[in-house]
Order: structure tokens, then sequence, then C-alpha cells
């Protein structure tokens, strides 16, 4: 095979980023990934004219507008704005937590009201230094608020109980006293008109692209083929767990396409009581404001990651921090081999965080 400037590990966003401005620059870069298709885990699918998120739920949001503009010349955004329901056994609320989730809870109308009643009931707590998750979430929002849309929600992410959870997972819990279901904060929002993987192939025009590709295999054949390796994969797995495996969750999704043009009315459906298995049903074609006669939803279920699964958001306690840490170390000392993404980094990424990194990436290579 032709030898290579870079050999990039992972077609998702970071790769993709990485290679189309290397190869800008006359680069020559190879992009190689285990999964048959590119775009990572934005990667979405057409079925039947809906562009199905195969990895959840996707909407893209940012601040920085050096990229946005960077997003807007690889996709025409539309002006999706996500408002999340959640659904708490027979009720059902508005999110983040605004003035209708107060309202709906109990009954008021103005701001003043809502932050007396949840004032009340952090006092009556009396909780002075949080000493796990459950403590910090009740000091923030009070009883009800937890009651009914955190504790759920949160044990069935995490899979333990929310006493058993690190109180630091839950720094804030933002209470908006305004009637505004916005979920972000951020001056720019959308989904790309066509999905992400279209977004992406644009990103990879013009770069050799290998799928189905395994990176240890591929490097064992083909022996000293590029100069430097971007590597987006887990760092853990790069350097054959030999300090100990990293902790992850992962996310199993149920897919199905129903004889409907609508099912749930909305985009996003959060089901908070701990009793139903799943955390909430993504109902797609409202990502695009479909009106096809069909429609498609994935119900997604938090799991514990295991070899072989698809690891989705570190665990990102003491013990992994401090553990990564030192794989950390390992990785600056590795010559020629560069970390990067959700997975190289060990961290969540939005997606526009995703981008930003890999472009200052790009800037301080030689």
């Amino acid at each position: 095979m032709k030898h290579y400037d870079f050999l990039i590990v992972g077609a998702g966003l970071f790769g993709a980023v990485f290679a189309h401005e290397m190869t800008a620059r006359g680069r020559r870069c190879l992009v190689i990934d285990r999964r048959s298709h590119i775009a990572g885990n934005i990667y979405t699918r057409d079925v039947h004219g809906i562009q199905v998120h195969q990895y959840g739920a996707h909407i893209f949001h940012t601040s920085d507008r050096r990229v946005w503009d960077y997003v807007n010349r690889f996709a025409e955004f539309n002006n999706y704005i996500n408002s999340p329901i959640a659904v708490y056994h027979d009720e059902t609320y508005n999110l983040p937590f605004n003035m209708n989730t107060f309202s709906k809870l109990w009954g008021i109308r103005t701001p003043d009201e809502a932050k007396a009643i949840i004032a009340r009931q952090v006092a009556q707590l009396g909780i002075t230094e949080p000493r796990n998750l459950e403590e910090q979430a009740l000091s923030l929002v009070g009883t009800d608020v937890y009651t009914k849309l955190v504790k759920g929600y949160t044990e069935k992410q995490w899979g333990r109980d929310c006493r058993d959870l690190p109180a630091f997972i839950i720094k804030r819990l933002p209470c908006r006293f305004t009637y505004d279901n916005n979920y972000f904060n951020d001056r720019y929002q959308g989904i790309p008109i066509g999905g992400y993987t279209a977004m992406v192939e644009k990103l990879l025009a013009g770069t050799e692209v290998l799928l189905e590709t395994d990176y240890r295999d591929f490097t064992r054949e083909h022996p000293g083929i590029a100069d430097r390796t971007l590597y987006t994969g887990c760092i853990d797995e790069f350097f054959d767990y030999r300090l100990g495996a990293l902790a992850y969750r992962s996310v199993r999704f149920e897919t199905e396409e129903l004889d409907t043009d609508n099912f749930q009315g909305n985009a996003v459906v959060n089901y908070t009581a701990r009793e139903v298995p799943y955390t909430r049903i993504i109902e797609h074609k409202h990502f695009e404001f479909g009106k096809q006669p069909t429609t498609v939803i994935s119900r997604e279920y938090s799991a514990e990651w295991k070899p072989g699964m698809e690891p989705y958001y570190p665990v990102n306690d003491e013990k992994n921090g401090a553990l990564y840490a030192r794989y950390r170390q390992l990785a600056e000392e590795t010559p020629g081999v560069i970390f990067g993404g959700r997975l190289g980094q060990y961290r969540y990424y939005d997606m526009d965080k995703v981008i930003a990194a890999a472009l200052d990436c790009v800037a301080a290579q030689p």
C-alpha cells in the first residue's frame, strides 16, 4: 500500500474533521474504521425518508461561532429546537426544569411561587454537605423535582442507586424560572438536513477510507504505513488494558418502524420512573419535521459496558479519573500517536466541542 502522513483510526466526527483539514493541507491521510459505516455514533441511516439516528439522538448546538460557521460548510441545518418531554407514571412534564414544569407540579404561576416552594423543600431537608448524588440533587431542586424527574432516570442511566453515586456527578441542576422549553442555552442549534452521515461524507471527500478494518490487524499487516497516527478509539484498549480497564456506560437500542404517522408527538420523551426499563423514546422523524406516513422510534436502555459492547459514556469518577491519568501519561510517552475524541481522551464531548478539539489538534501539528 501507499505510505501516508497520517493513519486516522476512527471515521467519527473527530477523525473526519482532522482528516479533512490535513488533506486540505496536502497531507496524505488514510482513515480506517472497524464499523461498516462512517460517521461513528452520529451515523444516520435513511428509512423511507426518515433519518434514523442509529446510536441515539444527536442535536447539534453551540455558542462557538467558529464551529457553527465550520459545520455550515458541510451541511444546511434546520431550525429544530430541542424541547424534550418527561413522563413520570401518568404525569407529563416539560424539560428542562422551567415554569411549565413547576406550574404542572404545584399548580402555581409565578417565578416567586416556584422559588419559594423549592427553597422551602431544600430548607426542610437540612443538607449542608451532600455525601452522595441524591443529597446533592435534593439540595439543589428539592424533593418533588428530584423524586419525579431526577431519581429514577439517573439510576437507570448509571445502573445504581443515587445514594451510591458520588455527589460531584450532579454539580448543578439548572432551574429556569421562565416559560421556555428550549433545552439548550446555546446561540446556534439544529439538525443537518439529510442527516449527519451526509455531512461526514463531505468532510471525508478526497480522503481514502477503509471500513470494517481493525486497527491491530491492519497495522500488523502494514507496519510503518504512516508517519503518525491519530487514534480515536478507547485509550485503554490501545495499550492492551495493561493498567486495567476504564469503566464506561453503554446504551442498547430497540428500533422499530410503526404504521402511524405520529407516535408520541415529540422527538424526545424521557421516562423518569425507575420501573420503566428504558430511559427514553426517540421518534426520529420529528428532528426534521417529517410528514412520512409511517414513523420510526427507538427505545434506549442504559447498560453497564462489557468488552464487545459499544462504550458510550466514560464513568468520570475519582477512580477512573486516576486510572485515565496514568494512561494519559503512557500516551504522552508514545511517539507518533495522537489521542483524540471521547474515547481517546476519556471524556464526554458535545459535538461542537469535538469539532473545536479536532481543529485545535490540527493547528498544533507541525
